[in-house]
C-alpha cells in the first residue's frame, strides 16, 4: 500500500482512499461488499466527485476494489490473502462400482430442517429468483392455455420452449434445430437418459475427480463402473490423463461439467474443450456434458460448452433451468446429437413427457427477454456472495487450508489439513445447525475425507458469517 495514505501532506484523493483501505483492513468492509457510492462519499467527506473518483480508481489499480457495470464499486477478494489452490487430484487408476448412495441420502436427509444454515446443498436462495415474474407468467398460462396445461406435452416437449433453447444455443456457437432438443424432468433426467443411451450395466464411465454426487448416484443405480480422471481445480479434466486412461480401459462415455464444475467451480478453457472433443471423437467415445451452471459466469462472456466444438454428434449436451430460474419446475433438456432416437425412446419409456405448465411458462418468460435481465443481476449477486464466503474461509479456517477460486456458479471446494475428518466435521456442524457437503460424497470410493463443498447461493448476513466462523473453529479443533 502507498505510505502516502498515512501522511498528513498526502493528496486529498489519497486520504479518501486511505479511509476506505482502513475499513477493508479492519473488517468493516469485506470481500464482495459494495462500498459507498461516489456521491455519498463526496457528501460524507466534503470532497468533490472527481476527488472520490480519483481515489476509487487508485484503489481499483491497487486491487482493493473492483468496478461493476451499472452497479458501483465492490471490495475485491485479494488473491494474496486467500488460501492457496488445491493441487490436481490423484485418484485411483482403476474403475470401480460407486458406493455412495447411502452416505449421500444420510447427508441430504440431515440438512432439510429450515433452521439449518444452508452451506451444504448447491441451492440459490428463492428470493434471488424472479418469483413475481414467474407468478405472472404462470397465471397468464393458466388463463390462456388451460387446455394445453392439463394435456400431455408429448416428447420431445413444448415446441415454443425448444425454439427458445435453440435460439440461446446459437449465441454460444451451438447451432441447434428445435427438433433436436428433448425436454426432460430436470437436469437429472437428462443425465439419466444420456448415460442409458450409451452404456450398459457393468461398463465403465470416466468421470471428473471429485465428481458431483448426483452423477455418482446415477452411475451407481445403473450398475456402471466409474473411472476417476485427475482434475485441475481451475481448468477441469486433465486431458493427458484421460488420453492415457482411454488406452488402458474400455470407456463407454466421459461425463464432464466443463463450465463451473460442481464441486470445484473450475472452467475448462476453450482450447481444452476443443481438444477434449477431438480426442473423444477420434475414439468414438461419447461426451456427456452437464452445462447446468454455464449461464452463471462472473466474467463478461458466457463460456461456450464443449458441444460448440462437436462436428460429428458425439457430444450429448444436458442442462436445466433449476440453478437459474425455478428448481421446483423440474424442467431440463438434452441435445443428444447422434443418439437422439435412442434418447427419445428412453424418455418415453421412463417418464413419457415433461410437465406441460412449467414448459409453457418458461417458454413465455424466455421469449419476453426477462431471463437475460434476471441473469445479469444474479451473476453479480453470486459473484459477491462467492467472494464473501471466500473471504470468510480465509479469515476463519485453519492454517494450511486450501480453496478453489470459482469464476462462476455458487460453490467452492475447501481442502483442510489431513487431520480434519470431513464426515466428523459434518456431524459436529449439523449439531450446531450448520450444513456442509463432506468430500466423501463426491468420490466413488468415499475419498476426499479432508475436503468439503460450501454453497454461496444465499445472501450474506451475520448468520452466515457466524456459521462460517463456527465451522472454522470446529475444523481448527479437529486440526
Amino acid at each position: 500500500m502507498n505510505t502516502a495514505f498515512s501522511t498528513e501532506d498526502s493528496h486529498l484523493y489519497e486520504q479518501v482512499a486511505g479511509k476506505v483501505v482502513h475499513l477493508i483492513r479492519s473488517g468493516a468492509l469485506r470481500a464482495g461488499d459494495r462500498i459507498p457510492s461516489v456521491r455519498q462519499t463526496s457528501a460524507d467527506q466534503s470532497v468533490s466527485v472527481s476527488t472520490v473518483l480519483q481515489a476509487y480508481f487508485l484503489l481499483e489499480n491497487q486491487g482493493f476494489i473492483e468496478a461493476r457495470p451499472q452497479s458501483g464499486f465492490y471490495v475485491r477478494a485479494r488473491l494474496e490473502s486467500l488460501p492457496p489452490l488445491p493441487k490436481i487430484s490423484a485418484p485411483p487408476s482403476s474403475a470401480s462400482h460407486p458406493n455412495v448412495s447411502d452416505l449421500i441420502m444420510d447427508v441430504i436427509s440431515s440438512i432439510r430442517e429450515p433452521d439449518v444454515v444452508p452451506l451444504g446443498a448447491a441451492t440459490i436462495a428463492p428470493h434471488l429468483l424472479p418469483l413475481q415474474s414467474l407468478s405472472r407468467f404462470t397465471a397468464k398460462a393458466a388463463r390462456t392455455n388451460a387446455h394445453k396445461m392439463v394435456a400431455y406435452e408429448v416428447t420431445p416437449g413444448n415446441v415454443d420452449l425448444r425454439r427458445q433453447i435453440a435460439r440461446r444455443n446459437v449465441t454460444w456457437d451451438v447451432p441447434t434445430n428445435p427438433d433436436e432438443v428433448i425436454t426432460t424432468c430436470g437436469g437429472t433426467e437428462a443425465l439419466n437418459l444420456a448415460l442409458r443411451a450409451v452404456a450398459e450395466p457393468g461398463e465403465t464411465v470416466a468421470i471428473e475427480s471429485p465428481c458431483y454426487y448426483g452423477i455418482l448416484q446415477i452411475i451407481e443405480n445403473m450398475g456402471f463402473k466409474a473411472l476417476e480422471i485427475p482434475t485441475d481445480p481451475e481448468e477441469g479434466l486433465c486431458l493427458s490423463s484421460l488420453a492415457s486412461a482411454l488406452k488402458r480401459h474400455d470407456v463407454k462415455a466421459v461425463v464432464s461439467v466443463s463450465n463451473f464444475n460442481n464441486p470445484l467451480g473450475s472452467c475448462m478453457p476453450e482450447e481444452k474443450k476443443k481438444e477434449l472433443v477431438e480426442l473423444l471423437t477420434r475414439r468414438k467415445v461419447p461426451l456427456i456434458e452437464d452445462d447446468i451452471y454455464g449461464d452463471l459466469n462472473f466474467g463478461e462472456t458466457r463460456p461456450k460448452p464443449a458441444k460448440a466444438f462437436d462436428r460429428e454428434g458425439w457430444v450429448i449436451l444436458c442442462s436445466s433451468f433449476s440453478k437459474t430460474l425455478a428448481p421446483g419446475f423440474r424442467v431440463g433438456w438434452v441435445l443428444p446429437g447422434r443418439f437422439r432416437a435412442r434418447v427419445e425412446k428412453l424418455k418415453i419409456a421412463l417418464s413419457f413427457s415433461t410437465a406441460s405448465l412449467p414448459q409453457i411458462v418458461l417458454a413465455d418468460y424466455l421469449q419476453s427477454g426477462g431471463y437475460d435481465r434476471h441473469l445479469r443481476h444474479l451473476r453479480k449477486t453470486l459473484q459477491t456472495q462467492v467472494n464473501q464466503v471466500s473471504d470468510a474461509v480465509a479469515r476463519y479456517f485453519p492454517k494450511k487450508t486450501k480453496m478453489t477460486r470459482p469464476a462462476g456458479g455458487c460453490v467452492l471446494w475447501v481442502e483442510f489439513p489431513k487431520s480434519v475428518d470431513a464426515l466428523r466435521l459434518h456431524r459436529e456442524a449439523l449439531a450446531k445447525k450448520i450444513s456442509i457437503a463432506p468430500g466423501p460424497i463426491f468420490s466413488p470410493k468415499q475419498k476426499f475425507r479432508n475436503c468439503i463443498r460450501l454453497n454461496a447461493g444465499h445472501p450474506w448476513s451475520e448468520r452466515f458469517d457466524a456459521a462460517l466462523r463456527t465451522l472454522g473453529e470446529l475444523a481448527s479443533n479437529l486440526a
